[in-house]
C-alpha cells in the first residue's frame, strides 16, 4: 500500500542519513587526521552507529509482517550479528573501542549500508539505475566476508580482555553448581558466525542473480 511504501521509504532515507554521516565523518577524520583517527573512531561515531543497528532490527519486523520480502534467516543472521559484535564485543569493552579493527569493521559496514539503502529508497519510488543495482547486489559478495572476517578478529581480539575482568562470567554458588565461561561462548559463537556467513552469501548470490536479470529485462523493455 501507499502507507507502508512511504513508512519504508521514510525508514531506508533515515537508515541512509545516519550511514551516511557516519560514512562521511570517517573519512574527513581520515583525511585531516590520518592514522591517529582511527584509535578513536568508536567514541567519534559510536552513538550514532550503536543507534542505526537499533533501528535495523526493525528490518526484521518488516519480514514478518510481510511488509519487505526479503528472505528472514539471511537478514536476521546479518542483523544480530552486527548487534552481538557492537553492543556484546565492543561496547563492553573499552580496550577493544581503540582497536583498528573497530575501524575497518565501521568502514565495511557503511559502506554497503550507505549503497544498499540509497538503492531501497530508489526502489521504493520506482525507480532502478542498472549501474546502482549492479553496485548494490555485487559490492556485499566481496565486502560481506571481510565484514565477517573481521568480526571475528574482533571477537579473538577482545577474549583476552572477557577473560582478565570475568564480564559476563556466571557462576552460581553452592548448591547450584552452574557456570558460564564467556570467552567459551565466544569462541563458539565464531563457529556460528562462519555458518551464517556460508547461509548469507548463498542468499546474497541468489538474490544478485535475479535482480541483475530483471534490471535488464526493464533496461530492454525501456
Amino acid at each position: 500500500s501507499f502507507t507502508m511504501n512511504t513508512y519504508l521509504f521514510v525508514y531506508d532515507l533515515m537508515q541512509f542519513c545516519g550511514h551516511s554521516w557516519i560514512f562521511t565523518n570517517m573519512i574527513i577524520r581520515f583525511i585531516s587526521f590520518g592514522k591517529d583517527s582511527l584509535a578513536d573512531t568508536f567514541y567519534s561515531i559510536g552513538l550514532v552507529m550503536r543507534l542505526c543497528q537499533l533501528l535495523s532490527m526493525l528490518e526484521i519486523l518488516h519480514i514478518l509482517i510481510g511488509i519487505d520480502k526479503s528472505r528472514l534467516l539471511p537478514r536476521f543472521l546479518q542483523i544480530t550479528e552486527r548487534i552481538i559484535v557492537l553492543f556484546v564485543v565492543i561496547n563492553s569493552q573499552e580496550e577493544v573501542q581503540g582497536k583498528y579493527i573497530v575501524c575497518i569493521l565501521f568502514f565495511l559496514w557503511n559502506l554497503l549500508d550507505v549503497v544498499r539503502y540509497t538503492y531501497n529508497m530508489l526502489a521504493r519510488t520506482g525507480i532502478y539505475y542498472v549501474p546502482l543495482t549492479w553496485l548494490n547486489f555485487s559490492l556485499c559478495i566481496p565486502l560481506y566476508p571481510l565484514s565477517v572476517l573481521a568480526k571475528a578478529f574482533a571477537i579473538w581480539v577482545s577474549l583476552p580482555y572477557f577473560e582478565s575482568f570475568g564480564t559476563y562470567s556466571i557462576k552460581l554458588p553452592f548448591p547450584v553448581t552452574f557456570s558460564i565461561y564467556f570467552p567459551y561462548v565466544l569462541k563458539t559463537y565464531l563457529l556460528v558466525l562462519f555458518i551464517g556467513m556460508c547461509i548469507t552469501m548463498q542468499n546474497l548470490f541468489s538474490e544478485r542473480k535475479a535482480h541483475l536479470a530483471t534490471a535488464s529485462i526493464k533496461k530492454k523493455r525501456s
